[in-house]
């Protein structure tokens, strides 16, 4: 059974997550500030974190827990699940590490399938390497299966949703994907604002293994387009 940690400071809010998870067979923790949760992950962590930006007195207790959480764990899929819908809050949440930025209009069903996806993900991780699930686009691999990005041999440290943002526009290099394009392949629903936010992101992972890298091309009007090295 999976553990899914949610720290949610509204008793409320958090109860009625924790039941709709519970409901579905995992086993879920609950938490209403960043002291109890970390003193819980060190002890355990979970397989899963979903994670508020507000606890409590804490203005961004959220974003402190995701850093505690990274130090703990490279691979635990984290979520944040918040009111708080910026682009400066949802660039800076993705930047520390989290998988996946989410606001709490979204429906039980949209939350429940995400979820699903971060563990889909993590279970490929686990499996063998299999040739035929290889796409090759010169020092660019892309490994379907275990959902990694290589660049010259180097892993590119990627987000599930950055991940088959590169899958889409590597596909067919040349071919201009519109940012609706990229928003259907990555299964997301955001505006175009953070379809940008996310382009600019993967760049940079990528210009911190190879400061030369500039295969991510901007047809300005129409949208982005993998440029063939």
């Amino acid at each position: 059974m999976k553990k899914i940690a949610i720290i949610e400071d509204e008793p409320a809010i958090r109860e009625n997550y924790m039941e709709m998870l519970s409901a579905q067979g995992y086993q879920v923790s609950g938490y209403s500030d960043r002291q109890s949760a970390e003193r819980a992950f060190n002890d355990a962590l979970p397989d899963l974190a979903i994670v508020d930006i507000g606890l409590g007195h804490e203005i961004d207790g959220g974003f402190l827990l995701c850093q505690t959480l990274r130090s703990l764990s490279k691979t635990l899929p984290i979520i944040f699940l918040t009111a708080r819908d910026s682009e400066i809050d949802t660039v800076c949440g993705l930047r520390m590490g989290a998988d996946d930025y989410l606001t709490k209009d979204i429906s039980m069903a949209h939350l429940a399938a995400r979820i699903g996806a971060l563990f889909r993900r993590m279970e490929a991780l686990e499996q063998p390497a299999d040739i035929n699930a290889l796409l090759n686009r010169g020092p660019l691999t892309l490994d379907t299966q275990r959902m990694q990005v290589f660049w010259q041999q180097q892993i590119v440290d990627l987000t599930v949703t950055e991940f088959w943002m590169v899958h889409s526009l590597a596909q067919r290099p040349g071919h201009v994907k519109s940012r609706n394009e990229l928003m259907s392949d990555a299964k997301i629903y955001v505006d175009d604002s953070t379809i940008t936010s996310h382009v600019k992101r993967i760049r940079k992972k990528f210009i911190v293994l190879d400061a030369q890298f500039d295969c991510i091309d901007t047809v300005y009007g129409m949208g982005y387009r993998w440029e063939q090295v």
